[in-house]
């Protein structure tokens, strides 16, 4: 089966992630659970004839994998859609790792992403961040706010990813994205470059380091509304991340930034529903006078319940968006328990 055939049958398939790895058929993965592919077992000379097919119709040079590196890069077909690509070694044999990106944007509504998340990219400067694990649609998030802001302002928006996932037609907004290591060397780079570029709008892939979450911060000063991702769990978290990858003689400083250029942190995970598939599930923090005190005086221990008291400001926890989902009957109990953050209490809470 060519790469093509497989490509083909994954998107009538409804699968988000098609994996190619030694010893195992072709397995995609459709609503969180994985699938067989009716193919013969993946051989590694088998493989290395798939990954070559991978670089012809991506039109890629082999340069990282041929020098015995990973490589991460995404790709269109016309008629199915774009796909990202992880090609890597595991065992002395290639194996690969396929994303499976539609043609076109997702439509917020369906993918249950809520309005609180959606109207943090109605601020007009400022630091918004999407947080969460490695798969739990952060990109998908972020894509649908872009959207909403090139849809409805004039303005310059600039992205950059690693790689770029799903594409944006200008509207009234100017978009120009950016591949890392394609059209860009690396983000801190790009961010750089970005703000001598007339931005209103930044959406920085992940703030991997001390450099880059420096540089963020420094561009959200300007004025710019500034989109970025991190791999924390909560919102709270997520502020005390940030503060850490600073020396002890800039926290200080550090924290009376955050307190005026945070806008919001949306924190996401997927859950299995009990009749199947997945739903994203969220905590939504968003800047008011008092969690602006919290983090200049160094009390986020104080955010949560601050965020559970304000629902009138569209925030909520992610303990009680579950909690929600169990009592409508949408997941089970196990479910609530696995994915919540403050498992004594939920105990409770479940009675």
């Amino acid at each position: 089966m060519s790469i093509i055939e497989i490509l083909e049958q994954s998107v009538n398939a409804g699968a988000s992630d098609i994996f190619i790895v030694a010893g195992l058929p072709v397995t995609l993965k459709i609503k969180g659970e994985q699938v067989r592919m009716d193919t013969e077992m993946m051989l590694p000379n088998s493989i290395a004839q798939l990954v070559d097919e991978i670089y012809e119709v991506s039109k890629r040079e082999r340069t990282n994998i041929d020098a015995n590196l990973d490589d991460d890069f995404s790709f269109a077909i016309s008629h199915l859609g774009r796909f990202r690509i992880n090609v890597f070694r595991q065992r002395g044999s290639l194996a690969a790792v396929i994303r499976i990106i539609h043609f076109g944007l997702p439509d917020p509504s369906k993918i249950g992403i809520p309005e609180s998340v959606l109207s943090l990219a109605d601020n007009k400067k400022g630091l918004v961040l999407v947080t969460g694990a490695a798969g739990t649609g952060k990109s998908t998030t972020l894509a649908c706010m872009i959207d909403r802001i090139n849809h409805n302002t004039p303005c310059h928006i600039i992205t950059m990813e690693d790689p770029i996932e799903y594409i944006h037609r200008h509207d009234k907004a100017i978009v120009s994205q950016r591949e890392i290591f394609i059209d860009t060397p690396g983000y801190l780079e790009s961010l750089r470059s970005a703000l001598r570029e007339s931005p209103d709008v930044i959406l920085l892939g992940e703030m991997r380091d001390y450099d880059t979450i420096s540089a963020a911060i420094t561009a959200a000063e300007t004025g710019v509304l500034l989109f970025s991702t991190l791999h924390t769990n909560s919102a709270a978290n997520t502020i005390n991340r940030i503060i850490d990858v600073f020396p002890a003689s800039q926290q200080h400083q550090v924290k009376i930034q955050l307190a005026q250029i945070l806008k919001g942190i949306v924190c996401q995970q997927l859950v299995p529903l009990k009749d199947g598939g997945q739903t994203p599930v969220f905590e939504v923090l968003k800047m008011t006078p008092a969690i602006q005190n919290m983090i200049r005086e160094d009390k986020l221990h104080q955010i949560e319940s601050a965020m559970q008291s304000g629902a009138a400001d569209g925030m909520f926890t992610m303990d009680n968006n579950l909690l929600k989902l169990y009592r409508e009957g949408k997941i089970t109990k196990e479910t609530a328990l696995v994915s919540c953050t403050h498992y004594d209490t939920m105990v409770k809470r479940l009675g």
